[in-house]
């Protein structure tokens, strides 16, 4: 039997969560270059997330939904598991709405997104490098603490968060093609996804994720959520699976994801290094990476692409690492 689906976000909700996190959270630029359409084949226009608080979108879902708390829920805490960029997020949201925050991170983790953190004043539980354990150790901490969960993805106060960035980029820019959004636990691509849908019914809608961590493609193929599938990416942010929210949002609204090995990833995160002069990681470079590899498919056209993260250590570049 068919799990129900928990209740979904609508346009109105993403409405809201601009209206709330308007006060916190930066609008960022979308930007141009002339020698990356050249060199792409299109017109490219790129959603700058990276620049964003905390260094990711996660500021925007993580805001929505704490600040969406009534006052006594926000006291007992917020209590959320991620890898890094989720993390920081709740924590600095947190600390502006001024409750404690503790985050279960995996083993593992990037020592940037560590520091941010614990730099935003959350505490930090380690657990083993798997979803179910992170999953365990931070529902342990809901019953021990009375905390409020917020979930890095499978939230609807956090999606319509995320959705906000679709929101931006077309009220910004109307006349995009296509628009293309890294996707890991689908947070992100589903609320874009949502949004897009309702502004441009005729809007393309492509998620990018790492051939190493496929499993929301396998996901949409296999009609159901794909949970037990072991990453193998430099894109630690794009490590999670889809929940039953993401999972039937994508279904509704995406035109399909297109998987992309390592080495294009890396490639296209030093372009942008190069070119548009933004530190920007790689999960962040995925949907960049996209379009280069699908040169036929985009070629010609007004391309929106979502770089949803900057947050890398600088002495472990994947460049120096190839050398």
């Amino acid at each position: 039997m068919t799990a129900a689906v928990p209740p979904l976000p609508d346009f109105a909700a993403v409405l809201s969560a601009a209206a709330r996190i308007a006060p916190h959270a930066q609008r960022t630029p979308v930007l141009r270059s002339r020698s990356l359409d050249d060199f792409a084949g299109c017109e490219l226009h790129f959603k700058c997330e990276n620049l964003q608080r905390v260094g990711a979108f996660k500021f925007r879902g993580a805001c929505n939904a704490i600040f969406s708390l009534d006052d006594t829920a926000a006291a007992r805490g917020i209590v959320t598991q991620s890898s890094g960029n989720h993390g920081a997020a709740v924590a600095l949201a947190s600390r502006l709405r001024g409750v404690p925050a503790t985050v279960v991170v995996p083993e593992g983790a990037p020592a940037v997104k560590l520091k941010a953190i614990a730099g935003y004043g959350a505490t930090i539980v380690r657990c083993a490098p798997t979803m179910a354990a992170r999953v365990a150790a931070a529902d342990a901490l809901v019953a021990r603490t009375g905390g409020h969960p917020v979930h890095p993805f499978d939230d609807s106060d956090v999606i319509a968060g995320q959705g906000t960035v679709a929101l931006e980029l077309l009220r910004s820019e109307p006349d995009l093609d296509a628009l293309l959004a890294p996707v890991g636990g689908g947070g992100l691509l589903s609320g874009c996804a949502l949004t897009a849908r309702t502004l441009r019914p005729d809007l393309e809608i492509w998620g990018a994720e790492p051939a190493g961590a496929a499993d929301a493609h396998a996901s949409l193929q296999e009609n159901r959520c794909i949970t037990d599938m072991t990453a193998h990416t430099i894109c630690d942010g794009l490590r999670g699976h889809l929940a039953p929210r993401t999972l039937a949002l994508l279904q509704r609204h995406i035109d399909g994801i297109l998987v992309i090995d390592d080495d294009a990833v890396v490639e296209a995160m030093r372009l942008l290094w190069e070119r548009l002069k933004l530190v920007v990681e790689p999960s962040g470079a995925i949907a960049f990476a996209a379009v280069l590899r699908h040169r036929d498919r985009f070629a010609g056209r007004r391309i929106g692409i979502v770089i949803s993260g900057g947050n890398v250590d600088l002495d472990t570049l994947p460049w120096q690492a190839q050398a």
